[in-house]
């Protein structure tokens, strides 16, 4: 579920056809700032993606995803007339819940990690995003966030995911060691255990050692393997939200 996957699907689950190489999933930006947005669309045009339509405020995101039933994914600033307080994320909720089939990424100039939390916290963790603005300077990495939330795969910025874990306090995440938290920080980012043992410098054999013990010390049963992942991400995200 944390990783993207190569077939991309419409929303009504019939597979795309296949187009070039870079092709991109199909998307609909919502940043009030003009400069940031056109400087967006140029970006994801130059990698392939097509850019349905771009808004600056929440009501008119809301209209242009009536308007266009193909969207894959909405790029959404949290911030956005007219109080430029939590237009964005109140749109990416109601997304979530009125187009499952529509991925969202959140953009944040800084970090509030409640956001994550109202966005993450008891809802499926696929096709959602949060990332904080300035990794949209790494071209790279913003593009494969992007494919990988579209693809139905989620990502939170390692900045919120790091500042989420040290908020806690008195939990069952005391259970865990360093270098276990430091895989549950990884996790949340979406990579899978390849991308987690490359980012970490350890073999894939460490990471389903530690991944074993996180699901142990957490409590998490004997449910899927992917499903386990998604709820260890969420304890964190839940128990920050209550401190």
């Amino acid at each position: 579920m944390f990783h993207g996957h190569d077939a991309r699907t419409a929303p009504g689950g019939a597979a795309r056809e296949t187009g070039a190489p870079d092709e991109g999933p199909r998307v609909i930006i919502a940043e009030d700032s003009v400069l940031l947005r056109s400087g967006m669309v140029r970006l994801l045009e130059d990698a392939g993606v097509e850019v349905l339509a771009q808004v600056g405020d929440a009501d008119t995101l809301l209209a242009a995803i009536g308007a266009h039933p193909d969207v894959d994914l909405c790029l959404v600033d949290i911030r956005m007339p007219p109080t430029f307080s939590e237009e964005g994320i109140k749109a990416g909720i109601r997304i979530r819940e009125e187009h499952p089939d529509v991925a969202v990424l959140l953009l944040s100039q800084h970090v509030v990690s409640r956001y994550a939390a109202e966005l993450f916290g008891g809802r499926d963790m696929s096709k959602v995003g949060y990332l904080l603005k300035d990794r949209v300077a790494d071209i790279d990495e913003f593009l494969t966030v992007l494919r990988r939330v579209a693809g139905g795969g989620a990502a939170i910025d390692p900045e919120v995911v790091s500042q989420l874990l040290s908020g806690h306090r008195g939990s069952a995440l005391d259970r865990l060691t360093p270098r276990e938290t430091e895989v549950l920080e990884v996790m949340a980012q979406g990579l899978n255990n390849a991308g987690i043992a490359a980012r970490l410098t350890v073999t894939e054999r460490a990471v389903e050692k530690h991944i074993r013990s996180i699901f142990t010390k957490l409590d998490l049963g004997q449910d899927d393997h992917d499903h386990r992942r998604v709820q260890a991400v969420l304890h964190y995200l839940r128990d920050h939200d209550r401190n």
